[in-house]
């Protein structure tokens, strides 16, 4: 395996990232867009998950796939994000054409809490997410397929916290054969401490000491962090498959955060894929089965995760 161009998640083609921070606030939102109509699939693990649009993704349900996915701070508040984002999207003639309205996007959505950060959060019934969605989504359609992205405290990852100190946006990808690539888009925002690149953690020695005392974590309330996640490939899949993939890759988290799945986190994985290759003429030509080759994007997803885990905390440090 070998990292791609640019070692971003849009090394997987027909994907466009937009952000839109808000300095005032210190929040923000991210859009994911795709090219098409991309199965998807969700796997939720976090104990305080704040999500939308998450059932329709579900196998036994009608819709095939997603136009985007939108990651935003603001906890519930940030829930309009995506509101914003699919306004915007319709507009630009994106969505499922159903009789003679406006084009119906599917954008799916997950929110982390960043309240308690810098910040003017006394917005009354103005919340700023809307709009927030909106800018984001403009900054994904007029983004080129594949450009490069910001990484670090901006977007969904501004204020983000991972464990005692600044969590943020990374990414990361991965070339596999076959043509095959595998990318992750990560917000950082654990309760849990994330692993240096030196192989240590955010603190040192066990977080939850047997009969200890836990003023390290004192900062940790039910459903005020979480850590959102996207992973990609360009396998032709559905959105089982999908699933299976999400679930595969939440290993990422568990690799990079320590602790992970908290009660207080609401953390989710989603998995999408763009179909351009199929996987059937490589299993007939190589002898592998396509359970192998689910098997195989799983778990280059998992290392994506983990390395884009790291790499949004290194970069809102420097940033």
């Amino acid at each position: 395996m070998t990292a791609p161009r640019l070692d971003l998640i849009t090394d997987v083609p027909g994907l466009r990232i937009g952000h839109a921070t808000s300095a005032k606030h210190g929040t923000g939102a991210t859009v994911l867009l795709c090219d098409a109509l991309w199965p998807a699939a969700a796997d939720v693990r976090g104990g305080g998950p704040g999500l939308r649009e998450i059932e329709v993704m579900a196998p036994e349900n009608l819709v095939p796939g997603i136009h985007a996915i939108t990651l935003s701070g603001g906890s519930v508040f940030g829930l309009a994000a995506a509101d914003g984002a699919l306004v915007e999207l319709a507009a630009a003639g994106i969505g499922l054409a159903l009789g003679h309205g406006p084009p119906v996007p599917i954008v799916p959505g997950a929110v982390l809490f960043d309240l308690n950060g810098p910040g003017d959060k006394a917005w009354g019934t103005n919340p700023p997410y809307h709009a927030l969605g909106r800018a984001a989504a403009r900054a994904a359609l007029d983004a080129p397929d594949g450009a490069p992205f910001a990484l670090g405290s901006v977007g969904a990852g501004t204020g983000a916290v991972a464990g005692a100190v600044k969590g943020g946006i990374g990414s990361a990808s991965l070339a596999l054969e076959a043509g095959l690539v595998v990318g992750a888009l990560v917000a950082v925002n654990p309760a849990g401490a994330v692993a240096t690149g030196g192989g240590g953690w955010g603190f040192d020695g066990d977080p939850f000491p047997p009969g200890g005392r836990l003023d390290r974590l004192g900062w940790m309330q039910p459903g005020t962090n979480t850590t959102l996640a996207v992973v990609a490939c360009n396998a032709r899949i559905d959105k089982a498959e999908a699933k299976r993939i999400a679930i595969m890759a939440q290993d990422g988290l568990a690799r990079a955060i320590r602790p992970v799945h908290t009660p207080f986190d609401g953390d989710v994985v989603f998995a999408l894929a763009s179909g351009a290759i199929d996987l059937d003429p490589l299993c007939r030509e190589g002898g592998a089965t396509r359970p192998w080759w689910l098997a195989r994007i799983g778990a280059a997803a998992a290392d994506c995760l983990a390395r884009a885990i790291v790499r949004g905390v290194a970069e809102a440090q420097t940033g």
